[in-house]
């Protein structure tokens, strides 16, 4: 599964990197990336932007060294854990011309031979290779460095280092150094760039890497230094944006885009001289440049971005013209946030609908299709893993799952998925970053290694056919002393350790290489389980069949020389001074000595340069010591170029089987043992000759499962004689047997024609499956937008079938066949309210319907509560809400009523209540319609009995009434000062509205001692009294001065003692008046102009 890409790498072995914080990020565009697990369910995976810039240290499931770390992990080589604080101390450069390998002495290394298992001391030729040191001067408080090799038959090596503050989240520091001669002397290039220039993050173009971009740290300024000569010089240009990640084109070398810290997304056409913007509210890591061979334009761009009420979409458009007229959208409705990917002959997104979420997928640009999964995985994370080799490799997490995933592969299009693994293992990092346990053998086709759970224990499992066939790993028949080991399958077997190291420059628990096919070196252990304890380093020379053990102690393993000789160096917690080679695969290693000073391994840049065989260490003799560059060069160690005698044929077996992905595979590779060099020029070629198909070449199809006699029998949920609604009779179909040929195997003859799928002419069928959603997946709208309405069949003509919709508001379309709905129907509704949507779907054959009930909302913009001011206790009253625009059937009306903690949820605005109690009560109203929520609120007086009186007043009033709450509630103050009653006795309610009017409650008294009757005849005598001097135009009132207004009663008799006996209610009547009212008038608002005149016939009071 390689890529062509000097930037990244992607891996089906897979450690998924969680970014900590925003910083700026490179990938390759055509590179996909390891895989990303977030927490919480999440959807979909997506690139993440690594930025490494060195082809091939390390391959096979694990991302290759590139040429810097993943952003806010801050894995680019951080110094080795020691005790002790990190202190500067002062020191000139100083050039150690450091041992020569193995310290040119007259005497040879120790051996250590595996036939005996210990170290021996035979002398050998002696090994002219030598070495160099060189310190990073003045760099010993920087904790991060990061080197660069720009590229093949360049001798330029680059190293920027940083001191990167904690406490503050930013670099503080920065010096940039580079070497002309592999890393034998290096240059301080800080004048170049601008000494006080705080360097941030270093690329190397892929497709041209005499071009460098580096970026400044945007806590001191915003700005970019871009070099044409492979370091040597550089100009800046300034920003006015932060770069938080970085993409360069596939294939234009001066073509980048770079996402900003405000979510925005720039590109370049002349390597970041230039910057233009493309698009807004872009989500973090999902935009890709066009994919070669399927996007016509070479600056096509594919990014999920956001609208402006949060919801996500996929957009394409042009990177030099991306205004909304040129903007695309794929898919027409909206995707959930963080699930784009475009990744080779896929793209992938999910859409979330009735709370469960689906993925979708498009193969080579054609419309997306939901991605067809066992019916009940009902999985809530799914990861895509891997997209090359023509199919899909999926990792989903189950509803049932919390610390494993299953694996699924896909059919050549990507839609239907079969599991090739369960219980899959995850784990997290050193950094919290989590990891899943598959691993993909490089330079073998199919061959992949997992760690799967199962009971409580962690297994390590083999397959050699994409998942098809697993076993567990024989353990080696003897330990590293030669004593017998007995381990005996299923009960004991061999358990590696999957991980990626997370720091680029070592090279993890498992490694392998495609120029050394079958050559597989991991940490691991024997046992009943994985296990992290009592490990050593195991390796396999026949692709995982046998395994023996070669170390101890953990080891970083490289390959030297295209896999012609590995290099081991221990694990970097302690210093060392020593590192060990072997020409023989392992069976023996020489020990030599890099340097006369043990050093803290940091990292091992292996082969920067194919021609000069040249490898550099960098660590720190103490954890105090400025950065320390040992240069070797190893070309000494072999002592000839290899003829053809040096060469070996090996034959990729699984046990004994020669047949392995459906073809017979020999390999040519040195022989064990050969100190010859393979030089640049060298590939291992392969013979392959296909084998007869068996069954062992075919799995099981979508919805069919494997028995215990291996047969593939349909699942229980799933119905093979379902044939697709694209199926039109005449046509021709492929039915399938049950099982399919796994991807990329190339028998032939055989079974092939047994399990292959049979041409059928498609039968006339009628319509069954039919199914109706919105686009969006929501059951609710807003008045006057448009609704898009799918209509999906499972199973009948598509052609032939006449579709009828019916959008339950008087309207309804009709197709003469399915296929004109496929970018759905669209209607707009006129009327808020709950409609019933069918759709029915029929042929010569028969017919089938299915329906769906949609609320279409309108904003509330304003609520009135209608209720009496004053109400008889125990008495019912009605309370009334009145709201605009007025629809109904889709506002929820909430009452709190009596001093309620708890409300009264109703569909309907009106609602009938009875209070208990005498005293002040509040009622609370809140309609909720759509995203809006308003409420009103009254305060409503209980008594036993009460007098009211009904008031109008002199026409000036009505001048100066804005007709709002606050007027109302101010003028009715007014009026109970100017009535000589006593407070407590009185209440006006000024009604809303113009002409303004009034209604006057006369109230007991709070203590009824002397008895009701006696309080009676008090309210009747003062109603007497009030009405006569209202009668007589005795009660005014001054608004301002110079304007005073009459107050005068709208009854001419004395109003009857309201009480709890069934009586005439003129409270009730005039409530009922007061209604009809408010529903003519309480949305008016009257503005006057004009000054309140004084009039001049106003009675003056007596005094």
């Amino acid at each position: 599964m390689e890529k062509g890409c000097g930037i990244f790498h992607l891996v089906l072995g897979v450690w998924l990197a969680v970014a900590g914080s925003a910083m700026a990020e490179i990938t390759c565009a055509s590179c996909p990336a390891p895989l990303q697990l977030k927490g919480g369910n999440q959807a979909f995976f997506g690139p993440d932007r690594g930025e490494f810039g060195r082809d091939g240290s390390r391959e096979g499931g694990a991302s290759k060294v590139t040429e810097e770390p993943a952003r806010g992990t801050d894995a680019a080589a951080p110094r080795a854990k020691r005790s002790g604080p990190e202190r500067p101390e002062p020191s000139g450069e100083r050039r150690d011309p450091g041992p020569l390998l193995d310290e040119q002495k007259l005497r040879s290394g120790p051996r250590w031979d595996r036939a005996d298992g210990k170290v021996t001391s035979s002398r050998q030729e002696e090994f002219k290779t030598s070495s160099t040191t060189f310190a990073l001067t003045g760099d010993s408080a920087h904790n991060h460095a990061v080197v660069y090799w720009s590229g093949q038959n360049s001798s330029v090596i680059l190293i920027l280092t940083k001191l990167y503050d904690f406490h503050l989240g930013s670099v503080t520091e920065s010096t940039l150094w580079r070497s002309t001669d592999y890393g034998t002397t290096y240059e301080k290039l800080n004048d170049k760039v601008g000494v006080k220039t705080v360097l941030n993050y270093l690329y190397v173009c892929p497709t041209n890497k005499r071009k460098i971009m580096v970026l400044t740290d945007p806590e001191f300024e915003s700005s970019v230094l871009i070099s044409l000569d492979e370091g040597a010089s550089y100009q800046k240009y300034r920003m006015n944006f932060y770069i938080l990640s970085l993409l360069f084109h596939p294939t234009q070398e001066d073509w980048a885009l770079a996402y900003s810290h405000d979510q925005k997304l720039y590109s370049s056409f002349d390597f970041g001289r230039k910057w233009q913007f493309v698009h807004e509210q872009v989500t973090p890591n999902r935009f890709y440049w066009s994919v070669i061979g399927l996007d016509k334009e070479l600056d096509l761009v594919h990014l999920e971005a956001h609208t402006l009420d949060g919801r996500a979409q996929y957009v394409t458009c042009r990177a030099q013209s991306c205004s909304e007229s040129n903007r695309n959208f794929p898919f027409k409705g909206y995707i959930d946030t963080n699930s784009l990917v475009v990744q080779d002959d896929y793209m992938f997104i999910q859409v979330t609908s009735g709370g469960r979420s689906w993925y979708l997928a498009s193969y080579m640009r054609e419309p997306f299709v939901r991605i067809k999964i066992p019916k009940y995985s009902l999985p809530k994370d799914m990861h895509i893993i891997s997209t090359d080799e023509g199919q899909v490799f999926a990792a989903v997490q189950e509803w049932n799952q919390n610390d494993t995933y299953n694996v699924y592969i896909s059919d050549p299009h990507g839609v239907y998925f079969t599991l090739a693994l369960e219980n899959v293992r995850t784990s997290r990092g050193v950094g919290g970053n989590s990891m899943i346990d598959l691993y993909e053998v490089a330079g073998i086709k199919g061959m992949l290694i997992a760690n799967r759970k199962l009971e409580n224990q962690v297994k390590t499992y083999i397959t050699y056919n994409k998942g098809r066939d697993w076993r567990l790993l024989q353990a080696p028949s003897t330990d590293l002393a030669g004593n017998d080991i007995h381990c005996i399958l299923p009960f004991c077997s061999l358990h590696l350790q999957l991980q990626m190291s997370e720091n680029p420059y070592l090279s993890g628990s498992i490694t392998s290489k495609s120029s050394a096919p079958g050559i597989i070196v991991a940490t691991g252990n024997i046992g009943s389980e994985l296990s992290y304890s009592n490990v050593g380093v195991f390796i396999s020379s026949d692709a995982g069949n046998n395994f023996r053990q070669i170390f101890e102690e953990e080891h970083n393993i490289w390959f030297l020389d295209k896999g012609g000789a590995l290099l081991a160096v221990k694990q970097p917690s302690v210093p060392t001074r020593n590192l060990w080679v072997s020409f023989d695969e392992g069976r023996q290693w020489s020990r030599h000595s890099f340097s006369t000073t043990p050093l803290f391994v940091d990292g091992v840049l292996v082969e920067p340069g194919i021609d000069s065989q040249i490898m550099t260490f960098f660590g720190h003799f103490s954890h105090r010591s400025e950065w320390q560059l040992i240069k070797i060069d190893y070309k000494s160690l072999f002592t000839r170029a290899c003829a053809e005698g040096d060469y070996q044929s090996w034959h990729l077996h699984n046990q004994g089987e020669p047949c392995v992905m459906g073809q017979k595979q020999i390999y040519t590779k040195r022989r064990p043992g050969s100190h010859c060099m393979l030089g640049k020029n060298f590939t291992s070629p392969v013979s392959a000759d296909p084998c007869i198909c068996r069954a062992h070449d075919f799995e099981c199809d979508y919805g069919h499962e494997r028995q215990g006699d291996g047969t593939c029998m349909p699942s229980f949920w799933y119905n093979p004689a379902i044939v697709s609604q694209s199926c039109t009779p005449g046509q021709i179909y492929l039915n399938s047997t049950g099982y399919r040929r796994v991807a990329a195997n190339n028998c032939t003859r055989g079974v092939k024609e047994v399990y292959a799928a049979r041409k059928q002419q498609c039968p006339n069928r009628a319509p069954r499956g039919l199914q109706l959603t919105t686009q969006e997946g929501k059951l609710t709208a807003v008045l006057g937008t448009n609704v898009t309405f799918l209509v999906q069949l499972e199973e009948g003509d598509s052609i032939k079938t006449n579709i009828q919709l019916d959008f339950g508001d008087g309207t309804a379309v009709s197709y003469s066949n399915l296929s004109w709905t496929e970018d759905g129907i669209k209607h707009v509704y006129r009327t808020a309210g709950i409609f019933r949507v069918t759709v029915l779907a029929e042929n010569e054959l028969g017919s089938d319907s299915s329906s769906l009930h949609i609320h279409v909302t309108c904003p509330v913009e304003h609520v009135q509560l209608l209720a009496p001011f004053v109400v008889i206790k125990n008495k019912e009253i009605n309370l009334t809400a009145v709201v605009w625009p007025s629809h109904s059937r889709t506002i929820t009306y909430f009452w709190w009523l009596g001093n309620s903690s708890e409300p009264v949820i109703t569909l309907d605005g009106s609602i009938s209540y009875t209070f208990t109690n005498e005293g002040m009560n509040t009622i609370i109203v809140q309609v909720s319609s759509a995203s809006s929520i308003l409420q009103d609120t009254k305060t409503i007086a209980v008594q036993d009995f009460f007098k009211s009186l009904l008031l109008s007043f002199s026409p000036n009033l009505d001048e100066t009434n804005p007709d709002i709450p606050e007027w109302r509630h101010d003028v009715g103050r007014v009026i109970k000062k100017v009535v000589d009653i006593p407070e407590e006795k009185l209440l006006v309610a000024v009604f809303p509205g113009i002409p303004t009017a009034a209604e006057l409650f006369l109230l007991p008294s709070k203590n009824q001692s002397e008895g009701q009757k006696k309080t009676e005849e008090e309210l009747n005598q003062i109603s007497y009294i009030l009405v006569n001097a209202l009668n007589q135009n005795l009660v005014e009132f001054e608004l301002k001065p110079g304007c005073r207004v009459m107050v005068y009663i709208m009854q001419l008799t004395l109003a009857p003692l309201v009480d709890s006996i069934p009586r005439h209610s003129s409270s009730a009547m005039l409530m009922l008046l007061s209604v009809v009212f408010l529903g003519l008038a309480v949305f008016l608002v009257y503005k006057f102009k004009r000054k309140c005149t004084v009039q001049k016939n106003l009675i003056e009071r007596p005094k």
